[in-house]
């Protein structure tokens, strides 16, 4: 069966690398910048960034240095798969190398584990949450959006069971997660206090949603039938579900609506690809009510120093241009056209003290529950199979997909030239424009073997040192929470900063 395995259409990109390949072995330190981006499914958002990388020599005969310039291999190929067991089978057959994408699969890691042909990363930057489409509360041909209401969306942190998702649907490779911040990065540690309440206070209780729910469709004019289905005006109540099919999102989804089937809700299943998904939750008019929900997968590229931006992104129109975030409506106190709410202030860094983040984050944390217009599920614990003689840099949050540095170091052991070949779930999602263009980190990958930017994330740390800067010169007003780590950034203060005309 090995010569079916590519049973998914493969597209092949080869990629001439223009990289810096080998050098002697240093000591790099790294330093910290702001830089903001965001990809989608899988988003890189708003980072600060670090690290002190060493490679010491190895105690053993020196070969003679390489006169190669550019990348390790000439040439990358690209090719899509979409099951990840296949995609094992496909490395142990030599027809691929390395499946790079963010793997949750019990299974197929217990089996990955077994072969000594076979190695892994790990990264923990992957999740997963429900995005609710709010327009309403009736649609344009008049159907009934119950996820309008912003405490129907909120009842529903306590319908959905995290815990059962974490271990049966995730076999353990995942944690639960209630707020728009990974579990594994600083901003959690920092505000443990008010997450960890936040987490009882949401925690699973359907006898709990189910009576806020009811009580909100009452006012919404829906009637429970005797057949214990929600109606408006005369027709079943029917929840439209967008679930992707490639990867533990269709049972997510599956899940979800076995969950609002119990309490009265009729649910249309519409499984789909990535791309056949995007245009309806993504692109469409929410007020078309082509969806009520979609399985949303994210993904933070670089590890996360600061997440501030993040409730501006995920619950507020600043987030992006599409019709769905243009939708949002949020309470003042959280966005407004003044921008004085605190995600407003967060999304900008404006804040004087660190205690008053701590009171913008803790504001912003209890209202993005209250608005759930995203109902976060889980954070991966994920890895990405690959041959063992593949060597190749991986990122801790994004793995080797969303690794900035996995151009630089990929190559088969001992081997100069030649063709390393990469499976994703995905190729050529959306248009590559050089403004708006697609942010899905299956284009973002290729991509990335193609540029050079001027900073680089530490895979390890998630600061930036510099790769075709020499140095940096920042002034900022004394008295601002700005601290600088290394020594290729020269940090002063001023009393004050006139901007220029």
């Amino acid at each position: 069966m090995l010569k079916k395995l590519f049973t998914v259409v493969s597209l092949l990109i080869a990629f001439s690398m223009v990289l810096a390949a080998c050098a002697p072995a240093t000591t790099v330190v790294t330093q910290v910048v702001k830089e903001t981006s965001v990809v989608k499914e899988t988003a890189v958002v708003k980072e600060t960034q670090i690290v002190e990388v060493t490679t010491a020599p190895q105690p053993t005969a020196t070969p003679a240095p390489s006169t190669r310039k550019g990348a390790w291999v000439d040439q990358l190929v690209f090719s899509e798969q979409n099951d990840a067991s296949a995609a094992v089978k496909q490395i142990q057959a030599g027809d691929i190398d390395i499946y790079a994408y963010s793997v949750a699969d019990q299974a197929v890691f217990t089996a990955v584990k077994a072969d000594p042909k076979l190695s892994y990363t790990n990264a923990v930057g992957s999740f997963n949450e429900i995005t609710f489409n709010p327009a309403g509360p009736t649609f344009k041909d008049g159907r009934l959006n119950p996820f309008s209401d912003p405490k129907i969306r909120e009842a529903m942190n306590m319908l959905v069971d995290r815990n059962y998702i974490v271990q049966e649907i995730f076999g353990g490779l995942a944690v639960p997660k209630w707020v728009p911040t990974s579990s594994f990065f600083a901003d959690y540690a920092r505000y443990i206090d008010t997450i960890r309440a936040l987490e009882v206070k949401y925690a699973y209780n359907p006898d709990g949603a189910k009576t806020v729910i009811d009580a909100e469709m009452n006012t919404l004019g829906a009637t429970l039938g005797s057949d214990g289905k929600w109606q408006f005006n005369g027709a079943p109540v029917t929840i439209i579900a967008i679930i992707r099919t490639e990867d533990k999102r269709k049972l997510i989804g599956d899940y979800v609506c076995n969950q609002l089937e119990t309490i009265g809700f009729t649910c249309d299943r519409q499984y789909h690809t990535r791309s056949e998904a995007s245009p309806i939750w993504n692109q469409s008019d929410p007020t078309e009510g082509k969806m009520h929900f979609y399985t949303g997968g994210w993904i933070s590229t670089v590890i996360s120093r600061d997440d501030s931006s993040n409730f501006g992104y995920y619950y507020t129109p600043l987030g992006s241009a599409s019709p769905l975030w243009q939708a949002y409506v949020n309470v003042p106190e959280f966005h407004n056209a003044d921008n004085t709410g605190c995600a407003d202030k967060l999304w900008t860094n404006n804040f004087a003290t660190m205690d008053e983040r701590k009171t913008l984050w803790n504001t912003c944390l209890t209202l993005a529950l209250q608005d759930s217009v995203r109902l976060w599920l889980i954070d991966q614990i994920s890895f990405s199979p690959q041959r063992s003689d593949l060597t190749v840099s991986y990122d801790l949050a994004g793995g080797v997909a969303g690794a900035q540095v996995y151009p630089y170091t990929i190559r088969l052991a001992g081997q100069e030239g030649g063709t390393v070949k990469i499976a994703q779930p995905g190729i050529l999602v959306e248009p590559w424009n050089p403004l708006a263009g697609s942010n899905w980190i299956y284009d973002a990958m290729p991509q990335g073997a193609t540029q050079d930017g001027g900073l680089m994330a530490d895979p390890y740390t998630g600061l930036y040192w510099p790769l075709r800067i020499e140095k940096a010169d920042v002034t900022v007003k004394e008295g601002l929470p700005v601290a600088k780590t290394l020594d290729w950034v020269t940090l002063t203060t001023a009393p004050s900063i006139e901007v220029p005309s």
